[in-house]
């Protein structure tokens, strides 16, 4: 008889398996099969536009013939630059439909920065937004690459037809300046091209589906290699876990009932967190996606979220703690109803306590918290999407299928008893084949332990007496003061206490006498005023001397990835330039 897992115990959410099976098939079986079941209810919405599901495949598999006809197939590259726009879905579908591999590509790079990642992934076609600022910096970036399509899709089939025209007679629908020769437009394509995609056999736990590029030890960035069978399981598993009733007391149900919800498409899909919990995660279920190119729109920034949730009656909504820090402390957050929020899942940074209670009052919402990696596809862990058994300052359980080790920090090959602290290992079949063309990074990247393969991930953590998984922090951002390990996370944990503060970050700064010292940069919530002597004094009285931080910068404004992640890797760059 198997022994169970520290967390398959008691506060394991009712009904959830612990294993999964039926992913080992193509990932764009997802729309397929939603399109066969619901064609006619909408996936896209955008700008008063929507596409049902029978409309979005019948685009990808023109987008697949299309490719197909450029003699595209299975394993080639093809890349994806534009933000979370309708256009989206069908080229991403399309793209697995013809057999190739998607390479989705950050639409805030700078031209420099995309053809590191075209010629790094070998991409042999590309797909960009008609815009001013994408299509300039897209044509800037094909020179030394293997790109020789490229297609550029217009705003204005995204919109109404009355919206279209009237922004087209007004000149209000931005475009390109003009249009290198040999390009093509989508529209065109799509019309020129049949709705028949190629017949290709894919091996599912074999074949990649994407390439994600994630940061590098040596700066430079890299793709993680994940098969259709990675993210496949990911969602199966996610979709088992997030359980979700409108009333107290009534049982709680998956989310994969056709056409009941609503997803707010506001992370990037480019990333693993908003493609499996936005994008795929809407197909899976037959459920209505919101379209948010830009979720800091609006005056004030953000107001654009919560009128997507009052006019799209939202129930499902996924995002980093910073997202959350603004909606909470919205100063029109009184004038919109966003009621209709059922469940809330954060991720790509820690979700301080005090932030979850305060973003619940002010929504009536649940929200969880959970964990993992673009390597994971992404997820690995997730609260119980319960107030029962949910565990607020953990990151919860490995969802079904996936197992979970706290190693040592050396190497990796001895894993470590529960409440330790060490480095967190995972293994599952989410977790990536490999970083493309990379066979240094793979090496240190994966661990053999007890005969499987895990996944040293670079976060520090244990599991509590719970079972549940508590990250203390990054790897990287330990801070040692006079032999003392100090986590970044605990330290912001207790200025997010604070009544004032609004966003906080720590580093560790150089310091002759201990090694290093612990420095704190803060961002007051609106129209508050502070002392950096109040701060200090505010954490004087709630932890140990070593973990006190020796500085305070208050700031306007703390940088930012465009995922709204606090860079703490830019701030420890500022203060060495300074």
């Amino acid at each position: 008889m198997q022994v169970p897992e520290p967390w398959q115990r008691p506060r394991w959410p009712e009904g959830v398996p612990h294993s999964i099976g039926d992913y080992e098939k193509p990932l764009f079986s997802i729309l397929e099969d939603t399109a066969a079941q619901v064609p006619g209810l909408p996936y896209t919405l955008f700008e008063g536009a929507r596409q049902s599901f029978a409309q979005v495949r019948d685009k990808a598999r023109r987008v697949a013939d299309f490719l197909r006809g450029q003699g595209i197939g299975r394993g080639d590259r093809v890349a994806i630059f534009m933000p979370n726009l309708p256009h989206y879905p069908p080229i991403f579908f399309g793209i697995l439909e013809a057999g190739a591999v998607v390479v989705t590509c950050n639409p805030l790079y700078k031209a420099e920065e995309l053809r590191f990642q075209l010629r790094d992934s070998g991409a042999r076609a590309l797909f960009v937004l008609d815009h001013p600022q994408f299509y300039p910096t897209a044509v800037s970036a094909l020179e030394g690459t293997d790109v020789q399509t490229v297609v550029a899709c217009g705003l204005a089939s995204c919109l109404p037809r009355w919206k279209a025209l009237v922004g087209r007679l007004l000149g209000k629908i931005p475009r390109a300046p003009r249009r290198s020769a040999g390009h093509l437009d989508l529209d065109r394509v799509l019309a020129r091209a049949r709705p028949r995609p190629p017949s290709v056999r894919l091996e599912p736990k074999e074949d990649l589906a994407m390439l994600v590029y994630t940061g590098g030890t040596t700066g430079q960035p890299k793709g993680a290699g994940l098969t259709h069978a990675n993210y496949m399981a990911d969602l199966v598993s996610a979709m088992q876990w997030i359980r979700v009733s409108e009333m107290e007391g009534i049982a709680a149900e998956t989310l994969d009932k056709k056409g009941v919800h609503c997803f707010l498409g506001l992370l990037p899909w480019y990333h693993s967190f908003g493609m499996t919990l936005c994008l795929l995660g809407a197909c899976y279920t037959g459920s209505r996606l919101v379209c948010v190119p830009d979720p800091r729109a609006g005056n004030p920034p953000f107001t654009v979220l919560l009128e997507a949730i009052q006019r799209h009656r939202v129930t499902v909504m996924v995002a980093v703690p910073t997202i959350y820090v603004a909606m909470a402390d919205h100063p029109l957050l009184h004038r919109f109803d966003i009621s209709s929020l059922l469940a809330c899942g954060s991720g790509g940074a820690p979700l301080p306590v005090e932030l979850a209670r305060r973003f619940e009052a002010a929504s009536g919402a649940l929200l969880f918290e959970g964990y993992g990696l673009t390597e994971t596809a992404p997820i690995a862990t997730l609260q119980p999407t319960n107030e029962r058994d949910r565990k607020l300052g953990t990151v919860g359980f490995p969802i079904p299928g996936t197992r979970l080790k706290i190693v040592d920090t050396r190497d990796g090959s001895r894993e470590l008893l529960p409440g330790q602290d060490g480095e967190v290992a995972i293994s599952g079949p989410q977790v990536m084949k490999g970083y493309w063309n990379r066979p240094e990074e793979n090496n240190a990247a994966f661990q053999t332990l007890d005969g499987e393969r895990y996944l040293l991930t670079g976060d520090i953590g244990h599991i509590d007496e719970d079972g549940f998984l508590v990250i203390t922090d990054r790897k990287k951002d330990l801070i040692l003061v006079g032999g003392f390990n100090v986590y970044p996370r605990e330290v912001e944990e207790v200025l997010f206490q604070h009544p004032k503060v609004a966003q906080a970050a720590v580093i560790g700064l150089p310091d002759p006498r201990s090694g290093e010292s612990v420095k704190a940069f803060v961002q007051l919530k609106p129209g508050q005023r502070a002392t950096e002597q109040e701060i200090l004094d505010f954490c004087r009285q709630r932890m140990a001397g070593y973990k006190r931080p020796r500085q305070v910068e208050i700031r306007s404004s703390l940088p930012t990835s465009d995922v709204g992640k606090v860079l703490r890797r830019k701030l420890r760059e500022e203060e060495s330039a300074g």
